[in-house]
């Protein structure tokens, strides 16, 4: 694809994005001399898909060299690469193919979330403190675009700038970062689906002593509803509440469903008013028609 002089395009490829595209200036590095990138946000998992990787490995080794740096301490810190070094080791690989280049902590805060970002099935806490390192890194970095944006976009926010590059609303990027401020048991449930995103978000702007509170309301009754965190967020606006307050404004709005209502007519009172061959259904058949009509007349 051709692009005008100077200027920058979105590279097709993780390996382009990285810059990784000569492997043979990979070289093997012990794994053991390896430690994670600090605070990475994408967990890997001893699912099905690693077990895959883990026997891709053993029959293939590993094809596209993982991304190091070298850190503040002269050692070897993963950029990307988190997943295939693991399945290197679950293959009983002691060492593994690596391109080390030289990254300043922003820069490998960008690459190691961009190689990441891209897959799929990505739980909301991975993207949510993904979205964050990157947004932080890119405020530090003045917005350097320059890797992924034409020249004309580089005066975009980089909440907006983020937007265009994972695809998502800057209003929904915005609500991914708010789950940052979430303590952790609740995260958890917004991963096993178990609190809906919408409410969690809404929660993320609790205090997190109260937050904790929350999560014992959730423990202890399987569920909570978005009118109880709207009430409760209502009455923090007046100033602090304790447990037991927060205990009572949830249950009056559970209390608050309509109260059930049944109403029945004898026998005596209904056929004075139908011929007497109608049968009951008959009967029920022409009371609904006529409260239908009643409830029209009412709403003009």
């Amino acid at each position: 694809m051709k692009n005008r002089s100077g200027e920058k395009i979105k590279l097709a490829s993780i390996d382009e994005l990285l810059g990784v595209v000569n492997e043979e200036s990979a070289m093997e590095i012990e794994i053991s001399k390896i430690h994670p990138f600090k605070n990475h946000p994408f967990k890997v998992l001893d699912d099905e898909k690693m077990q895959d990787l883990v026997e891709s490995v053993k029959i293939n080794g590993i094809l596209t060299p993982v991304l190091l740096r070298m850190d503040e301490n002269e050692e070897y810190e993963m950029v990307s690469g988190h997943r295939r070094m693991h399945a290197a080791q679950l293959a009983g690989l002691t060492t593994i193919p690596a391109i080390v280049r030289e990254l300043s902590d922003d820069d490998a805060i960008v690459a190691m979330v961009d190689a990441n970002i891209q897959r799929e099935e990505l739980l909301p806490s991975e993207k949510a403190f993904a979205y964050k390192m990157k947004l932080d890194a890119m405020k530090r970095q003045g917005i350097r675009t320059d890797l992924t944006l034409s020249q004309n976009e580089t005066k975009l926010r980089s909440d907006e700038v983020l937007s265009k590059q994972v695809g998502e609303s800057r209003a929904q990027v915005q609500r991914f970062v708010r789950l940052t401020e979430l303590i952790p048991e609740l995260l958890d449930l917004v991963d096993n689906k178990k609190l809906q995103f919408t409410v969690a978000v809404n929660i993320s702007y609790i205090d997190k002593e109260v937050q904790g509170w929350i999560y014992e309301y959730i423990s202890d009754t399987g569920f909570i509803k978005p009118k109880q965190i709207a009430a409760l967020r209502n009455q923090l606006n007046d100033g602090p509440i304790n447990q037991i307050q927060m205990l009572s404004i949830f249950n009056n709005c559970v209390m608050a469903k309509k109260v059930s209502r049944s109403l029945t007519f004898s026998e005596k009172k209904l056929t004075k008013y139908f011929p007497d061959d109608y049968t009951a259904k008959d009967m029920e058949q022409v009371i609904e028609s006529l409260l239908e009509k009643w409830m029209q007349e009412q709403s003009c």
